[in-house]
């Protein structure tokens, strides 16, 4: 029994040795992770809020888009900029704001509303409003602008439709022999099938004639 006894102590001794040593750093990593644990579940928790508070004003924005009310959709957009700009619906409504400038005739907050979403829109959205924005910068015959928007690399999908988009915009600069090039690019890259926008396409190239 007593042989137990001097076991148990010199357990007991090696635990508390050990505890001196590395028993702050355990207290340490305990608290941190639990730390984060808490972090995390509470970022997730805001992420959620945040999405389900730009939500509404998204549908809010759409409202005053049906409702043709210019004052209310240029507030939304800019809360949902504001506020909320990391989450998707930001560049979504600045899209849509944008739409509704541009049919407005109001082409100065139209390009705003596009370059805010062009620089601060998430992937395919980024794509979809640098491509709008470059048809606005080209109706100002801001070209020099219009192709620095077409600078960036796009995803896949949107690959031709730049190159479409730079061959209009060389064209209206005279450039035919670039523009020639980049619309035949387009063609090349084949996201544009048969149909309608391949025709049109086919026709901007053939308008520029043969290559001197």
């Amino acid at each position: 029994m007593a042989h137990l006894d001097l076991e148990e102590q010199e357990q007991i001794d090696s635990l508390k040795t050990w505890w001196k040593m590395y028993g702050n750093l355990f207290t340490s990593v305990v608290v941190a992770a639990s730390i984060g644990a808490i972090g995390w579940q509470g970022w997730n928790w805001y992420q959620r809020s945040q999405s389900a508070q730009a939500s509404a004003i998204y549908g809010v924005l759409e409202q005053a888009v049906a409702m043709q009310d210019t004052a209310k959709v240029k507030a939304a957009a800019g809360e949902l900029a504001e506020k909320f700009g990391r989450t998707s619906y930001a560049g979504l409504g600045a899209l849509l704001a944008a739409k509704q400038s541009f049919e407005a005739g109001d082409l100065k907050t139209a390009r705003a509303q596009l370059s805010w979403a062009a620089d601060n829109g998430k992937d395919e959205v980024r794509d979809l409003a640098r491509l709008r924005l470059v048809a606005v910068l080209l109706d100002e015959k801001d070209y020099d602008a219009a192709l620095k928007q077409l600078e960036a690399t796009p995803a896949p999908v949107f690959a031709a439709r730049f190159l479409e988009s730079k061959g209009d915009v060389l064209t209206a600069q005279g450039k035919k022999g670039e523009a020639r090039a980049a619309y035949q690019a387009a063609l090349d890259k084949g996201e544009a099938k048969a149909g309608p926008a391949r025709e049109l396409l086919q026709q901007k190239l053939d308008s520029l004639g043969e290559a001197a």
